[in-house]
């Protein structure tokens, strides 16, 4: 039996000890494994002749004892998931988007592999084996070791990305170890796919230190004739060494966040209790108080070291207060800032339920204004609203997705209202698809007196010194050209720019608050944005919900448009038809609220005083919503001798186009979308109120 060198440890602090003699079930499991790996004989050809026969029949004869249990297990699991017998390895390759996805949620896995992978790699890398790290899931991380034999291991797609999970490749060293969460030998014959016989493999789960739960594995595979049988106990040895790595990642993670706490703790009532949270929402610390309190809060166990008390849909840290167990919605979690980024939370027992954090907000005359500027109270606008304030309360960057019309300026003004602390800090705003590729650059980062042609004598700072010690806000990032992008991502990694022609850097402290109506993640697989800068500005993407995901305020911003553009132009508020105002409300808004709001606005200029009707909206607005029931009926038929008399609706609807027009410098399109009407709209209306002008 391979013995272990040293026991996997869980200390993580007085509260992670337990009662002497009682061991953890990761340790049992571990002490289990060991049992498995003893020497044993080998008969090629009569394992060969029995896995035809169980192919053929699905059934398993022969000499008792000829297959191992764990291999006869497995192949049994095999034959039951469809496994194809006569594959080649893996069927199943991971996109490059989602293994960037892998390793940043894997990254305290891959870093306490680091050095322990590299050591045994350079010792296999003479015996011609390779050894692999994966997830949970068998997928591949990270290879390395003898070249000649990670080139051959193509051919049966043992490579990074690739899935070795026992439901797509079958018995083999990886998914037979995860299946089983044991460390597992498969040698040749002994693999359930075909393609697969000519190797050996050893797989040896890793545990995290918090919980026991296997969160990746260590696999070492090469051709059977140079597989030796002291890889075993090699394996074992990395395996150990970096369960210990984690164990001392962990340790360092918690006194970084109960430092980060230290603040959050003074603040606190004295009856009230506090427990520690990683960024996966697991216990790491508790106070006596909360030890006490847990009990009465309806929670049905002790509170313990490693119980998940909150979820999040993308498991990021920012979002776990979203998900906390029904018994503690009402109490404090707050989040906790490492680094620029949140990397766990802290979660207050107090006696009486505690208001959200958008509502602890201090709430000042700019974060007001903000609030004021984002109008409506359905439930996707609250969420979006509150994942912005609990972003905004770290420096990290933010990416704001949505639909053309949503808000997003709004949002970001909101993120920069929540970071300020005196209201005196600058908010910058760039449209990067409003200005030339030429002198975007020039517009970003600033030039020297005389940088370029048409630069100033003086010089000029970018935005990014602009923004200095407030927010950058940078709209349609997608439009950024592919050669500026790399200037950009160096900006915010060394937290300093360079003015076009000079050479010195000046530092720079900006929140960046992105926004974008393109789907980022296509345009990096498309090659037209850098995936470096996608994951740099994308640390927390919010989605800001179109208007027809929020229905409920539609009457709200109608109400609100209607008062503040009325006011604007001088004219008595809009009254709808109670049909019209039905439609409204139930129509998509392709546009969205900018869409509403300029349709409110040509309502409003062309209004005659009395209700609107059908015949006062765009005609493509009807045109594109299917009728239901009365809702929409049809227009009459405009007849050419139908005698219209020239009253003050006529005079309004001609000076309302005519300065419209004007105002766009002729341009009947401009006019028509400020309008809020089609241009076709524009030009019927200048035709029928040149026919019926006095003579």
């Amino acid at each position: 039996m391979t013995k272990l060198p040293f026991k996997p440890s869980t200390d993580l602090g007085p509260d992670a000890q337990r009662p002497a003699g009682q061991e953890l079930a990761s340790e049992r499991v571990w002490a289990a494994d060991t049992e498995m790996l003893r020497d044993r004989d080998y008969d090629e050809k009569r394992i060969m002749r029995a896995w035809e026969h169980f192919v053929v029949s699905g059934r398993l004869e022969g000499e008792p004892g000829l297959i191992r249990p764990a291999i006869r297990h497995s192949w049994e699991r095999s034959a039951t998931l469809g496994v194809n017998a006569h594959g080649r390895g893996s069927a199943q390759s991971t996109s490059d988007d989602a293994l960037e996805r892998l390793r940043r949620d894997n990254e305290d896995l891959l870093v306490s592999a680091r050095t322990a992978f590299r050591r045994i790699t350079e010792i296999i890398g003479e015996t011609g084996a390779m050894a692999v790290v994966t997830d949970a899931q068998g997928v591949i991380l990270d290879v390395g070791g003898n070249r000649r034999t990670i080139e051959r291991a193509h051919d049966i797609r043992l490579e990074v990305g690739a899935a070795w999970a026992e439901s797509v490749a079958g018995t083999n060293g990886i998914g037979t170890a995860l299946s089983t969460g044991r460390p597992v030998h498969v040698h040749a014959a002994e693999h359930f796919c075909e393609g697969v016989k000519a190797w050996a493999c050893v797989g040896v789960p890793i545990r995290d230190p918090l919980d026991g739960s296997v969160i990746g594995l260590i696999d070492l595979s090469g051709p059977q004739g140079v597989f030796h049988r002291y890889n075993l106990a090699l394996v074992m040895l990395s395996a150990g060494q970096i369960q210990q790595m984690l164990v001392e990642r962990a340790n360092v993670e918690r006194i970084s966040l109960l430092e980060a706490s230290l603040d959050r703790v003074r603040h606190i009532g004295s009856s009230d209790g506090m427990v520690l949270l990683d960024q996966f929402g697991r216990v790491l610390h508790f106070d006596d108080v909360a030890r006490r309190r847990w009990p009465t809060l309806g929670t049905g166990a002790n509170l313990k070291i490693g119980e998940r008390l909150a979820r999040s849909e993308s498991g990021a840290a920012s979002e776990l207060g979203l998900r906390l167990a029904e018994p503690l919605t009402g109490h404090s979690l707050e989040p906790l800032v490492r680094g620029g980024a949140v990397r766990g939370a802290m979660l207050v027992l107090g006696g009486k339920p505690r208001p959200s954090v958008a509502a602890r907000i201090q709430e000042t005359p700019l974060l007001t204004a903000a609030k004021a500027r984002i109008i409506g109270s359905s439930e996707p606008l609250l969420q979006a609203v509150d994942r912005v304030v609990r972003a905004a309360r770290g420096r990290t960057a933010i990416l704001l997705e949505g639909e053309t019309g949503v808000g997003k300026e709004l949002f970001a003004q909101l993120a920069h209202a929540v970071g300020s602390t005196t209201g005196n800090e600058p908010f910058v705003a760039l449209n990067c698809g409003a200005v030339s590729k030429d002198l975007l650059g020039g517009e970003l980062f600033g030039h020297a007196p005389g940088a370029f042609t048409g630069a100033t004598r003086e010089g000029r700072a970018g935005r990014f010194e602009q923004a200095h010690g407030g927010t950058l806000s940078l709209d349609e990032i997608g439009e950024m050209p592919l050669d500026l992008q790399p200037y950009l991502l160096r900006a915010l990694e060394e937290r300093a720019v360079t003015r076009l022609g000079e050479s010195k850097p000046r530092p720079v402290d900006v929140r960046l608050v992105a926004s974008t109506n393109r789907n980022l993640k296509q345009e990096v697989e498309q090659g037209r944005f850098r995936r470096d800068l996608f994951y740099r500005i994308s640390v927390v993407r919010i989605t800001i919900p179109p208007l027809r995901q929020r229905t409920g305020d539609i009457a709200a911003l109608i109400e609100h448009y209607n008062r503040e553009l009325s006011i604007r132009h001088a004219c008595p508020p809009l009254r709808f038809e109670p049909d019209v105002f039905a439609f409204l409300q139930r129509y998509d808004w392709p546009g969205n609220v900018r869409e509403l709001r300029n349709l409110i606005e040509g309502l409003v200029l062309l209004s005659s005083g009395e209700p609107v009707g059908f015949a006062d909206l765009p005609e493509e607005m009807i045109a594109d919503t299917p009728a239901e029931g009365d809702l929409l009926p049809p227009r009459p038929p405009q007849h050419a001798d139908a005698a219209l008399p020239i009253d003050r609706l006529e005079d309004a609807k001609r000076r309302a186009i005519e300065q419209a027009i004007a105002d766009a410098n002729g341009n009947v399109s401009v006019a028509a979308s400020r309008l809020g009407v089609a241009r076709s709209t524009i030009y019927r209306q200048i035709h029928h109120l040149k026919g019926r002008r006095r003579p």
